[in-house]
């Protein structure tokens, strides 16, 4: 997964606002208790992130693919 990857997976599952809320505010305790944010910074890989934005935010396991695959129509 790349990082605009990521990006657009975030936007998909929480929309612009609140996935910038995650994005900043969301401590991972998965990674060390970082941000997301601080995460991709500190170097860990952007599919690494989002699977503990994944696990921390119980989103669940159908739409942890994230991005690279066609989007899902929500109902």
């Amino acid at each position: 997964m790349r990082l605009s990857e990521f990006r657009q997976a975030i936007v998909d599952e929480f929309g612009v606002a609140y996935g910038q809320v995650v994005t900043n505010d969301l401590v991972l305790v998965d990674l060390g208790d970082r941000t997301p944010q601080q995460a991709l910074k500190a170097g860990i890989s952007p599919r690494e992130v989002w699977l503990a934005v994944c696990r921390a935010a119980d989103v669940p396991p159908s739409r942890w693919h994230g991005a690279g695959l066609p989007a899902q129509p929500r109902s």
